[in-house]
């Protein structure tokens, strides 16, 4: 009351207040003392001229050790003018100092409600301490976690695609090791694939010779031994068993046989040299010995090259026309890449330029096919397979 005379009249008026404030103060756990005092607040509040008046009510409240207290609510009042805020913030800071109070108050009054007040804090403390290292961790862990899984899908399909890439049937160090003469067409064959997207594709592979009487010197010259090895050169590509069927053909089917890997040498002369006597030229008898072996020994829809050599036109060409219709109409997955020994300007080449069938192409090797290079034949026989 000394500091001011003008508060004097109504500082008395809530003098009687305070009388029973302090009465209400030892029985801690009742709090109705604090709702007085946020009431007398919003009356100065609707009015702005009596704000000291609400200043020095709280002041002459908590004379002996809230004074600093009162303090950062009368800041708490100028700083913002709309009524809702101050009183939100009142309410808070009555809050932490009845908390503050009650704890000091509490080891000497009752020794039950010190515990309580610590364990209140501490939990809240621990909490927010072990809350933030759990979300920091999760956290971390979670922007962790699918780094090493991003990271570890695009090195998995890396090597996926890696050991997805397309590859020969037979590995070129087999091909090395069992046919090591095939080596060079072997490289050229695996160059040709790439150039038409036929890399990795499966397939049997035939080869059909031609025993007309006018082949007999491409046998001496060993012209079709070279045809065969460079045939079997490309089914080590396309096979996994690195095989070709090997059907011989004049008048009819003079006889069938295989090469391998292991067994390519030379065979050709052998076997043609034990089929006899050379006769016309069938087509018709030829193509239809190649479906049925394909029939009887390959899956349904097995793709199948038949690399046709022959020299001529055939004899029958109304046979050998209905065969080749047949087998595409039956067999559209076998397809047949005549291989023409000869002058390319005979006229006998005709049929072949002619025929529209959809499931044969010809490539004219020429006079001496034998001195062809491998790249040469394997652009002519692949130019439009397409399985």
């Amino acid at each position: 009351p000394e500091p001011g005379t003008t508060p004097a009249p109504e500082a008395t008026t809530p003098e009687p207040q305070t009388a029973p404030e302090p009465e209400a103060t030892t029985p801690e756990p009742q709090t109705a003392p604090e709702p007085e005092a946020t009431a007398p607040e919003p009356e100065p509040a609707p009015v702005p001229e009596p704000e000291p008046e609400a200043k020095a009510e709280p002041e002459a409240k908590p004379e002996p050790e809230p004074e600093a207290k009162t303090e950062p609510e009368a800041k708490t009042d100028p700083e913002p003018e709309p009524e809702p805020e101050p009183e939100a913030k009142t309410d808070p800071a009555p809050a932490p100092a009845g908390a503050s109070t009650s704890a000091p108050a509490s080891p000497s009054a009752d020794g039950g409600e010190a515990p309580q007040g610590p364990p209140a804090p501490d939990d809240e403390t621990s909490t927010g301490g072990t809350g933030g290292d759990t979300d920091a961790e999760g956290e971390a862990e979670a922007s962790t976690t699918p780094q090493p899984e991003a990271t570890g899908a695009e090195g998995d399909t890396d090597a996926e695609g890696e050991a997805e890439a397309p590859k020969p049937a037979t590995p070129a160090t087999r091909l090395r090791h069992r046919a090591p003469a095939l080596t060079a067409a072997y490289k050229a064959a695996g160059t040709a694939l790439k150039k038409h997207d036929l890399t990795g594709t499966r397939a049997r592979v035939h080869l059909v010779l031609d025993r007309s009487a006018s082949m007999r010197p491409y046998y001496k010259d060993g012209s079709a031994q070279a045809l065969a090895e460079q045939t079997l050169a490309l089914a080590a590509h396309l096979d996994p068993e690195a095989t070709v069927h090997v059907t011989f053909f004049s008048t009819e089917v003079d006889g069938t046989g295989e090469l391998t890997l292991t067994d390519h040498e030379d065979k050709i002369d052998e076997l043609h040299a034990a089929l006899g006597r050379m006769g016309r030229t069938s087509y018709h008898a030829a193509v239809e010995a190649v479906l049925a072996h394909h029939t009887e020994k390959d899956a349904p829809g097995t793709p199948v090259l038949v690399v046709f050599q022959t020299d001529g036109a055939p004899d029958a060409k109304t046979p050998a026309t209905q065969a080749l219709t047949k087998a595409a109409e039956d067999h559209p997955n076998v397809h047949f890449s005549f291989v023409a020994f000869g002058d390319p300007e005979n006229k006998a080449f005709d049929y072949l330029r002619k025929l529209k069938t959809g499931n044969a192409s010809h490539f004219l090797a020429g006079e001496t096919p034998k001195e062809l290079t491998d790249k040469e034949l394997y652009e002519g026989v692949l130019a439009t397979w397409r399985p």
